[in-house]
């Protein structure tokens, strides 16, 4: 890598609470990044469900492609090319005209509840998870098709297409539909054994690999803009490439790792702890464990838990009376309490409550421990019980990992909370290497560099993600 002109990339990193449209240029040695556009797409409640408003995200990705337009036509440069980055599991149905046949169900969406259990009566669940070695969540893309197919009027069977929502936002910029290998292993339908959707889940649920869009691995040039969105936007043809279309997967591609023997913990609405492995853990302890085998770049396995992390505190926060307005003068409320009382996590009673400070509280009593009562002790209590359930998973890890790990690698939001930062170095009783937040659209530029013929591996991407990033670690105390 040399220092040369700098090369333009637009990013699209979309979490599950809201979006940004990130402008990246490179210049040889590193990304340098500019934020263009942010915005929030909250969940939509019609008829006793969630919905994702897909069009809402379309126009704000549109509003922030023009705006990355007039940005490069003042710097008299243009963009190489697009790429877009989401959470999991989701779909949504097109028509054969490229319309769309309906909102996409939310994956808080109680619809799925108990879907595990009944798919499972006549496929164990010993038998999904050979197949896949995905852990078992009740909104798993499989278990979403199962539930939605029994309706025989709804949009999956009205539709031509089935697409995860980054490869339904690239199909709507471009016209063509791809299924991405990231996004698509989240979906417990893949075999990542094959690296295809299997055949037997697939009539399981009374589809066909057809119904999907050709499946691609990161990297893959999806197609331009269409003709109506370069008129639009004014960016012209400009290329639109797959990416690791799964958030957790970019950002891991985004680790400033100096060595292969580290876990990483991406630090968001959800918190995903595992490691990065060259093939599938199908095993009866990770059964046992719940742990899952998501795809990465090259054919790397992001093998990992899945933890309800900031969500928790996002809820209680909205809730709690009194509290600082500002995040981080919310955060340093941790050391104005003593509250010893945890909970777990990952108890199905925090996963959309109504109200999620009574559900801590409902916790609290069941379990015999003290009752939070003022805005600290949530803070508290919250961060606390985070720290102990990665240590938890951390320690499963380390059982089934083929590899020594002698650093945590913390990335997403959550890095800059130094108190959790912290607590979570001192329960691990090792490292935390905290940062950057925007690791997410950090790996999805780096995709996009290879693409380009600017990098050529993932050992060549992760030094330029070192030289990308500020980094703060974190040693046990």
């Amino acid at each position: 890598m040399k220092t040369e002109s700098a090369t333009y990339y637009i990013a699209v990193d979309l979490g599950a609470t809201s979006g940004r449209l990130i402008l990246a240029s490179f210049d040889g040695e590193k990304i340098s990044t500019e934020e263009l556009h942010r915005f929030k797409h909250p969940m939509l409640p019609i008829a006793d469900h969630l919905f994702w408003n897909l069009p809402g995200l379309y126009h704000e990705i549109l509003t922030g492609l023009k705006t990355a337009a007039e940005k490069l036509n003042s710097l008299g440069a243009k963009a190489r090319s697009i790429g877009i980055d989401t959470w999991g599991c989701d779909v949504a149905y097109f028509h054969a005209d490229g319309t769309l046949a309906g909102l996409p169900y939310c994956y808080r969406d109680p619809h799925t509840t108990g879907a595990v259990d009944k798919f499972c009566e006549d496929m164990s669940k010993e038998t999904v998870y050979g197949k896949t070695g995905i852990q078992f969540m009740d909104f798993n893309t499989l278990f979403q098709l199962y539930t939605i197919g029994k309706d025989q009027g709804n949009a999956l069977h009205n539709s031509d297409k089935i697409l995860f929502i980054p490869d339904a936002l690239a199909y709507m910029l471009t016209g063509e539909a791809v299924t991405e290998y990231t996004v698509a292993s989240t979906s417990q339908i893949l075999n990542p054994t094959t690296g295809r959707l299997d055949d037997e889940l697939l009539a399981r649920i009374g589809l066909s690999e057809d119904r999907f869009g050709k499946l691609v691995n990161p990297g893959h040039r999806i197609g331009s803009l269409t003709p109506a969105v370069q008129q639009l936007t004014g960016l012209g043809e400009v290329p639109v490439i797959a990416v690791a279309g799964h958030d957790t997967a970019s950002a891991v591609i985004g680790v400033p790792a100096k060595d292969a023997n580290f876990a990483y913990l991406s630090c968001g609405t959800w918190s995903l702890l595992g490691i990065e492995t060259p093939k599938p853990i199908i095993n009866e302890k990770g059964f046992a464990y719940n742990f899952t085998n998501e795809g990465g770049l090259d054919g790397t396995i992001r093998y990992l838990k899945n933890i309800c992390g900031m969500w928790i505190f996002e809820r209680a926060r909205t809730e709690l009376k009194d509290a600082p307005a500002s995040v981080a003068d919310l955060c340093a409320l941790y050391t104005e309490s003593d509250i010893d009382s945890t909970i777990n996590p990952d108890d199905p009673s925090f996963a959309n409550p109504a109200s999620m400070t009574q559900a801590i509280c409902d916790y609290c009593e069941r379990t015999g421990q003290k009752v939070p009562v003022t805005v600290a002790d949530y803070v508290r209590l919250i961060f606390r019980s985070l720290a102990l359930r990665y240590k938890e998973v951390l320690g499963w890890l380390r059982e089934l990992s083929p590899k020594e790990i002698n650093t945590l690698h913390v990335i997403g939001g959550g890095s800059l909370n130094a108190h959790l930062m912290q607590l979570t170095a001192n329960e691990l009783q090792m490292p935390v290497v905290a940062g950057p937040t925007e690791s997410t659209a950090l790996g999805n530029v780096l995709v996009q560099l290879r693409a380009d013929g600017r990098v050529s591996d993932l050992s060549e991407m992760r030094k330029v993600a070192i030289n990308s990033t500020e980094t703060k670690t974190y040693l046990p105390q």
